[in-house]
């Protein structure tokens, strides 16, 4: 079966069951050339992994133009540096769930990979189930200039309960963040959420909410929160390089009158914060911003 139950009953629920069908054409068990070819490229991605307690984390991983190889049509080699701090260490020592988000900032495209990854000699290893491209749709146009140095203090995250000040103030500015999530049966997924600065809103110290704008209509994301509700998020900031890795609980709000509070939104997605990692230099590359997602709602 194409899609689980879980993704079944959202998009029955939205009305787009036929869209997703359609859609779902396009998912392939192997590595496309052009997919292959569109990865070797790229110098990030966002993985998604669960822990041993089943907590689900969102890392970022770069390198140079190559760091993400093809063995062969079903097997990826990603070739990194990954912080000592970050939960993809330990998540990976055996074999587990894991998924890949390639997104290119300038032409808007993106791949994903879902599938399950083993770190081995210093580098992991991904065997496809799943291959796609998906949405263009949000996804704010930078271009990646250079990479920043950092003292190697810096690269060590920090472990909290509830969310700082800071981390508030960077969560509340953000136009662009990464969701992880996992269905224990058939695997994990990431992607991508994209809007203006300030669509995504911090309730308190332990809760945000954000809104769930028209997509790909396959609703991989909110399938797997349907099924279980533990998620993984990552914020990036591009300016100082800076990582929040949230683990948690979401949930979707499906009423009219709260979706009505986020312009745009056709659903509202809360978050219930169980532990953040900040990393002070937990994103090394240097990106310039061009321009909003045309696509982009207004506030």
């Amino acid at each position: 079966m194409r899609f689980h139950s879980g993704e079944i009953a959202v998009q029955e629920r939205a009305g787009v069951r036929d869209i997703a069908e359609g859609v779902g054409e396009g998912i392939a068990d192997h590595l496309p050339p052009g997919a292959s070819e569109f990865l070797g490229r790229r110098q990030m991605c966002v993985l998604g992994t669960v822990d041993s307690r089943g907590s689900v984390w969102a890392s970022v991983v770069t390198g140079d133009p190559g760091f993400i190889g093809t063995v062969d049509d079903r097997t990826l080699k990603i070739a990194t540096h990954i912080t000592p701090s970050d939960p993809l260490v330990l998540n990976l020592a055996t074999e587990g769930h894991i998924a890949l988000f390639a997104p290119d900032f300038v032409s808007s495209r993106r791949v994903r990979v879902n599938g399950r990854g083993v770190i081995r000699n210093g580098a992991i290893y991904l065997t496809t189930d799943e291959v796609y491209g998906n949405c263009r749709r949000y996804l704010q146009e930078r271009i990646f200039v250079g990479k920043r140095e950092a003292q190697a203090a810096d690269k060590n995250g920090r472990f909290a309960t509830t969310l700082s000040a800071s981390e508030q103030a960077q969560i509340s500015h953000a136009d662009t963040f990464f969701i992880a999530t996992d269905n224990p049966e058939r695997g994990a997924d990431v992607s991508h959420k994209g809007g203006n600065p300030g669509f995504v809103r911090v309730l308190d110290a332990n809760r945000i909410a954000f809104p769930d704008y028209n997509g790909n209509s396959m609703f991989n994301t909110l399938g797997n929160v349907t099924v279980n509700p533990r998620a993984g998020l990552l914020f990036i900031d591009f300016d100082s390089g800076v990582t929040l890795q949230l683990t948690g609980r979401a949930s979707i709000d499906w009423s009219p009158e709260r979706v009505r509070t986020f312009p745009g939104a056709e659903r509202v997605i809360d978050f219930d914060l169980e532990q953040i990692i900040d990393t002070p230099a937990g994103f090394p590359l240097v990106a310039k911003f061009r321009q909003f997602s045309r696509n982009n709602p207004k506030l």
